[in-house]
């Protein structure tokens, strides 16, 4: 087994890296470079996406053809990881929710008209994206088979109709992916659509207020009121909306996984440096053997939740769907930065609390991560069935010839 990065890996790394330390990271400590909502303002994303296209390192998901850098899983990880130890990093690199997710989709099973007329936008940053699936209650949630939005066919246009909600980004996206209710079967019951803000017969209802800061548009409340999509945005065939998502979601739970070790990284530095400098009752706190333990199981933590995502990314990249390893990462990762956050946070005492440090805004933003794309509760479920479908086996090592499932 070889935990190392190959040479051109490490070194898109490294350069994330760099640029997260030297550009990124001291646009934080001025108020003026966010917006209401906490994140990046516009025109100082604007500046610094145009550095990240010159230091080469724009989209790194994406194909070179299209103007990425056509970076395989492994490398995201690594580099992923790296970027989001700025509060401000993904969306700087065209790498973040939900446009990393609907461009990787849309890369692997758009036409290639749709490709040029709905992916490339997102990719050269003209346009962002959203993916509409989520329903109010009693509709689908982590269950698709509730999905009570329609889209009923009429000629060769398909007629949606419904509510969505907590839609990620739909406050700003031009280009949105829909997944709705075509027929009754249990597996062939969803289709997917493309279609843009600009069309009639959808309106944003609410920007849904949340406890922490904001992705760029939000999360917002949809409905659907008769809006036409013509046959040709329709995306795969007509019931294939379900084996979509499941193309899209999981390597999307796991790019987040990536993210999120990197904001664990960036509170445990912060912690890192204060306890190294604060004393008290005559002792440094990181003398301290309490203090010691918060930090070591922290640490520890992270280093569980990184060799997990990068064995799920590995599976990913020789091909496999990964299910059960991208459960697991994204129990994990999503507990443990919550639980390093908080750690960070105490250990900080009320500078931690203020907004002197990142800490408060990551403790905040933090919170989520338990809940989206799949609370912690219904991946565990998926882990029991695994379980009980394959016993002992649950616990093999890879077999390096065995055939590798295709993702499409």
């Amino acid at each position: 087994m070889d935990f190392s990065l190959p040479p051109e890996l490490e070194d898109y790394r490294s350069r994330v890296r760099r640029f997260v330390d030297e550009e990124l990271i001291p646009l934080e400590a001025d108020p003026g470079n966010f917006d209401d909502h906490e994140n990046i303002a516009e025109p100082v994303l604007a500046r610094a996406r145009a550095k990240v296209r010159e230091a080469g390192l724009w989209a790194l998901q994406m194909p070179r053809e299209r103007g990425g850098q056509g970076l395989p899983m492994v490398g995201l990880a690594a580099c992923y990881e790296e970027m989001n130890r700025s509060i401000f990093g993904p969306v700087c690199f065209n790498a973040a929710a939900p446009d990393d997710g609907n461009m990787r989709v849309l890369a692997q099973v758009a036409r290639p008209d749709q490709k040029d007329r709905w992916l490339q936008p997102i990719i050269d940053g003209k346009v962002r994206s959203s993916f509409v699936m989520t329903e109010p209650s009693p509709g689908s949630g982590s269950d698709p088979s509730m999905m009570r939005t329609t889209a009923t066919r009429q000629g060769d246009k398909w007629i949606v109709n419904g509510r969505k909600w907590f839609i990620t980004g739909a406050g700003v996206a031009r280009h949105f992916i829909l997944i709705a209710r075509t027929s009754d079967d249990a597996r062939k019951g969803l289709s997917a659509f493309l279609f843009d803000a600009a069309q009639p017969g959808w309106r944003i209802e609410r920007r849904i207020p949340i406890m922490g800061p904001e992705e760029h548009g939000g999360h917002c409340e949809l409905i659907f009121d008769g809006l036409e999509i013509p046959d040709e945005n329709r995306l795969m065939e007509v019931g294939d909306g379900l084996k979509l998502t499941q193309i899209r979601l999981g390597p999307a739970r796991l790019t987040h996984c990536m993210r999120w070790l990197g904001l664990a990284r960036r509170a445990m530095a912060v912690a890192v440096d204060y306890v190294g400098q604060r004393s008290s009752f005559g002792l440094k706190l990181a003398e301290r053997e309490g203090v010691q333990w918060l930090l070591g199981d922290a640490a520890m933590q992270i280093e569980i939740g990184r060799l997990l995502t990068m064995r799920a990314a590995a599976r990913l990249d020789q091909g496999d769907y990964a299910r059960k390893e991208i459960s697991m990462a994204k129990i994990v990762v999503s507990e443990t930065l919550h639980k390093v956050v908080d750690t960070a946070l105490q250990l900080n005492g009320a500078r931690g609390y203020s907004k002197d440090t990142p800490l408060e805004w990551i403790y905040r933003y933090a919170r989520q991560a338990r809940l989206v794309d799949g609370a912690s509760e219904v991946h565990k479920m998926v882990l029991a069935r695994y379980l009980m479908d394959e016993g002992d086996a649950y616990w093999r090592w890879d077999d390096a010839d065995a055939p590798r499932k295709a993702l499409v």
